[in-house]
């Protein structure tokens, strides 16, 4: 834990951390399935190509003693790109991977109603809603098919950090698998979501505020 001197006071800069695992799934047709004999702790299918894997952070240390969480930085970190499994990879064929870190709880429909408008108009999530957000499209080309592992074709990151006096940060991870890919094995890396934050009091009026703020938010789409 890290500790910084601002105006004579030392806040205290806390890493927060959440893990997904990994997740294989065999295409047979028009539909994938997760894979018996591995873990995919977590996953589950919405869909014949999609899978969706949830958790949260708890903050209700936090919120018990009335501090707002102002963020610093926030990331994810992965092991390797999608990969095959013992089949060779054919060109063209890939995946879309959405990472995505809210103050509101999100229901599968939501969530793929993101891979569509992200947080933009359109969809049931607002910027400010989202912490931090990331959009990658990973597909096999000519040049890298033999090695058995997608290039990242497209990769855009979005979000506010905006600081926040919910009690939860929910965490998502979702993947769409190409509906024409070659029938075989696919292996996604597992995950970890990073939050770099500050825990500070604020002024009682301003915090009741944004706790009520926090609240509405999380009860009901935000409609600005």
């Amino acid at each position: 834990m890290e500790e910084i001197s601002r105006k004579k006071e030392v806040v205290k800069v806390k890493t927060l951390a959440k893990e997904f695992d990994l997740l294989q799934v065999t295409k047979l047709g028009p539909t994938y399935t997760l894979d018996a004999g591995v873990s995919n702790s977590g996953w589950r299918s919405s869909g014949p190509t999609v899978f969706i894997n949830d958790t949260y952070f708890d903050l209700a240390g936090l919120s018990i003693d009335d501090k707002t969480l102002f963020f610093e930085a926030a990331g994810i970190q992965e092991a390797y790109p999608i990969a095959t499994v013992g089949a060779a990879a054919v060109a063209g064929d890939g995946a879309a991977v959405i990472d995505f870190m809210t103050t509101s709880p999100l229901d599968d429909g939501q969530l793929l109603q993101i891979g569509t408008f992200g947080n933009m108009s359109g969809s049931q999530l607002s910027f400010e809603q989202t912490v931090y957000g990331r959009f990658r499209i990973m597909s096999f080309n000519l040049d890298n098919v033999a090695g058995g592992y997608t290039m990242t074709t497209s990769d855009n990151q979005l979000g506010s950090l905006m600081p926040t006096a919910t009690d939860r940060i929910y965490c998502y991870r979702v993947v769409f698998m190409g509906i024409n890919n070659a029938d075989k094995t696919y292996l996604v890396s597992p995950a970890r979501y990073l939050l770099k934050a500050t825990a500070k009091e604020e002024p009682e009026f301003q915090y009741l505020m944004r706790l009520k703020r926090s609240y509405d938010l999380q009860n009901e789409p935000d409609v600005d």
